[in-house]
């Protein structure tokens, strides 16, 4: 992982400034002489810059995102916990830290991505690709600038962040309210607000069918202790000790935010800026980001397909579907 510094003072779509950004960022491969093999990778919700670790399906050589063919870059992105400028960072303010850090949006989050491609003088982009919030920074970056991106893979997301996506998010910042310690700005606190919230999250990420096929009860007639309650608590305290809450709660207020169609007369005017051949993946049992939704993606932006993968843990098919995911990539890589 690289950091890099700017001076910038960085205007956010609220009107507020957030002075001295640092971006951390890694890359993979080699720029060749052409300078047309760059892959721009845009990581979810609770991702880093590290695609190695996050999406080891889909990355490595011989799959789709091969650092021996491509030059790929992911960078942490603005309000996250993974070294770029957030709400916890070394280098922020007093006056912006913890609950005090500015709202951003996913439109700060491109304009970030912007500064960093400047800084790296990466101009033309052959993929853009993201899953879920990595998605929606994609589509908002291939609106502001179609011209930059020759293809665009756009994994379970959409263009509008839904009523049922924003109640998710809201449910989780109640519990995130609820810790005394994240209220009191506490450096460090929330983290029982963070277990519960995180434990709201996975309800939204996985399906009915993929808990009862993975926490089936091998004796039925127990009164407590059931795998499902475990694996909350489980995935609660795993969570806790990689993530930080005050970072959770910007970044989940960021996706709330996302609207391509803001300062456009429509959605669909929003996408149809949109030039590079695009490819659409849905999860057939997607709660969060429903399959319509990237059906929408798909109808509203020109040169586009759709592709849907069947999975029994939903909104993470994207992370366990990794042959399926890695096949249609690789496809897309080689059409055009």
């Amino acid at each position: 992982m690289k950091n890099i510094k700017l001076n910038n003072v960085l205007e956010l779509a609220n009107g507020d400034t957030i002075a001295g950004i640092e971006i951390a960022y890694s890359t993979y491969g080699k720029l060749n002489a052409q300078r047309d093999n760059v892959v721009w990778v845009c990581h979810a919700l609770s991702g880093n810059s590290e695609v190695h670790n996050w999406w080891a399906g889909i990355f490595g050589e011989g799959n789709a995102l091969d650092p021996t063919r491509y030059f790929i870059i992911c960078a942490n992105v603005l309000g996250s916990c993974y070294g770029t400028t957030g709400p916890s960072h070394h280098a922020i303010s007093e006056n912006q830290r913890g609950i005090q850090f500015p709202l951003i949006t996913i439109e700060d989050m491109v304009k970030v991505h912007q500064l960093l491609a400047e800084e790296l003088e990466v101009e033309r982009i052959h993929l853009l690709i993201g899953p879920s919030l990595g998605g929606q920074q994609a589509i908002q970056w291939a609106v502001n600038e179609p011209n930059r991106f020759d293809k665009l893979v756009l994994v379970a997301t959409n263009a509008t962040h839904s009523s049922w996506g924003i109640a998710f998010n809201e449910s989780q910042r109640m519990a995130l309210w609820s810790d005394e310690t994240f209220r009191s700005n506490i450096p460090g606190g929330g983290a029982y607000g963070l277990k519960a919230a995180r434990s709201i999250a996975m309800l939204s990420y996985r399906s009915y069918e993929g808990y009862n096929f993975t926490q089936q009860e091998d004796f039925p007639h127990k009164l407590d202790g059931y795998k499902a309650s475990s694996y909350q608590q489980y995935q609660g305290d795993k969570f806790v000790k990689r993530f930080d809450a005050f970072a959770y709660w910007v970044l989940t207020k960021a996706m709330d935010s996302h609207n391509v169609g803001r300062g456009y007369d429509s959605t669909t005017d929003a996408l149809s800026k949109v030039t590079a051949h695009t490819l659409v993946i849905g999860v057939d049992s997607d709660l969060l980001f429903p399959i319509s939704e990237q059906y929408e993606l798909a109808k509203s932006i020109k040169n586009s397909s759709m592709k849907t993968i069947s999975s029994l843990f939903g909104h993470d098919g994207f992370l366990t579907e990794t042959k399926e995911v890695n096949n249609l990539i690789s496809k897309h890589l080689k059409t055009y």
